[in-house]
Order: structure tokens, then C-alpha cells, then sequence
């Protein structure tokens, strides 16, 4: 949920950045999608991923801060989802 919480990805994006095989990554990418907590958009031959409620899970992340914090553990938690970017398929990207 980390990566796509990023932006789009497709299941080979996220194959390269976790190193998971590729039948891992698509089943807990399908159980994301089934649960409503991921969507799916199909572009040519690939699909891409994305966080169904990506704010809903910045405000949870800054829930979890703010506890933390209260209990005198300070943590930055998926500082990524701060300024989350979108990633743009390129033509190499399509083929």
C-alpha cells in the first residue's frame, strides 16, 4: 500500500520495488482491489493501481503521529504520502 500510495503503479512496478514475485504481488494487488482499497485503470495492455482513499490514508497516517506522539514516541510515519507524486507512463512504459 506504501508504493501506491505514491501514485499509479502497474504489478511490474511494484514487482521491481519490493522484489516479490509477480504472482504475489498481483494476488494482494486483486484482494486490494476486492476490498475497495485499491482501483484499477486499464491503459493499452497494462493496468495501473492506485489507493482507492489515498487522503483517508494520509489522515490515518497523521492519526497515528499524533497518538505516538502523545505517548512520547515520536515517529515520522510514510513520509512519502506527504507529497505524493503521479507517475506518468512513458513510451516505454506502453510497450
Amino acid at each position: 500500500m506504501q508504493h501506491l500510495a505514491s501514485g499509479e503503479h502497474r504489478v511490474r512496478d511494484l514487482v521491481e520495488h519490493m522484489g516479490l514475485a509477480q504472482s504475489t504481488v498481483s494476488k494482494h494487488v486483486g484482494f486490494l482491489v476486492e476490498c475497495g482499497l485499491a482501483t484499477m485503470r486499464p491503459e493499452g495492455r497494462s493496468t495501473w493501481y492506485s489507493l482507492a482513499q489515498s487522503e483517508l490514508l494520509r489522515t490515518l497516517i497523521a492519526a497515528a503521529e499524533r497518538l505516538l506522539d502523545a505517548t512520547g514516541t515520536q515517529a515520522l510515519l510514510c513520509t512519502h504520502l506527504r507529497l505524493p507524486h503521479t507517475h506518468h507512463a512513458t513510451d516505454t512504459d506502453k510497450k
